[in-house]
C-alpha cells in the first residue's frame, strides 16, 4: 500500500511533468551537496532540478503521460524540470557537466519527444529564443524593405522620366513640338 508520502510525492512531480517544457534526466553519483546547490543556482529560474527516486518517477510521469523517460531512471538520478528556455537550461547542464565530470546527462524529452544525451548537448548548442527570434525578425525587416523598394521602384523611374522630359521641353530641346504659329 502506497504511504501519503509517496502519493504526494508522485502528484508533485506529475504536475511538474506536465507544467514543464522539457525535463532532462542526469546521473549526479560523485557529485557534493556543495556542487549540487551550485547547480541549482546555475539554472536559475530556467528549470528545477530535484533528486527523485525512479519507481515514483517513472509513475508519475507514465501518468502525465510521458513514456520516454523509462530508459534512462536507472541508478542515481535526478531530474531537471524545465519551465524556462530549454536551451537555457540545457547550456547550463552541460557547462556544470564540463567543470564536474561526475554530472553525466542521460537524455531527456522536449515536447513529447524523446532526447538522447547526445540530443541535450546538440540543444545546448543552439542560440537563445531570443537571438533566434531577433534573427527571424530582422530577416522579416529586410525582406520587407525589400519588397517595398521593388514596389517603389517604377513610380520612382516614371517622376524621373517625367521631370527629364519637362526639363528638356523647357530648355526647348529637341523633339519638341513647334509653336502653333510657326506652322502657319
Amino acid at each position: 500500500m502506497a504511504t501519503p508520502d509517496k502519493v504526494a510525492a508522485v502528484a508533485e512531480m506529475t504536475d511538474k511533468f506536465r507544467n514543464s517544457n522539457a525535463t532532462v534526466v542526469t546521473a549526479y553519483t560523485g557529485l557534493s551537496v556543495a556542487q549540487l546547490k551550485q547547480l541549482r543556482r546555475s539554472l536559475g529560474g530556467n528549470a528545477q532540478y530535484r533528486v527523485v527516486k525512479n519507481t515514483l518517477t517513472k509513475i508519475a510521469a507514465n501518468e502525465a503521460g510521458v513514456t520516454a523517460l523509462d530508459e534512462f531512471l536507472t541508478g542515481s538520478t535526478a531530474v531537471a524540470f524545465v519551465t524556462g528556455d530549454p536551451v537555457e537550461a540545457a547550456k547550463g547542464l552541460r557547462d556544470f557537466a564540463k567543470e564536474n565530470p561526475a554530472l553525466v546527462i542521460k537524455g531527456g524529452v522536449l515536447d513529447g519527444k524523446a532526447l538522447s544525451a547526445d540530443e541535450v548537448k546538440k540543444l545546448a548548442d543552439l542560440e537563445s529564443r531570443e537571438v533566434l527570434l531577433a534573427k527571424l525578425a530582422g530577416g522579416m525587416k529586410a525582406s520587407m524593405a525589400k519588397a517595398a523598394a521593388t514596389f517603389q521602384a517604377p513610380l520612382t523611374k516614371f517622376v524621373r522620366t517625367a521631370d527629364a522630359l519637362r526639363d528638356k521641353v523647357e530648355q526647348g530641346g529637341a523633339g519638341t513640338p513647334a509653336p502653333a504659329e510657326a506652322a502657319e
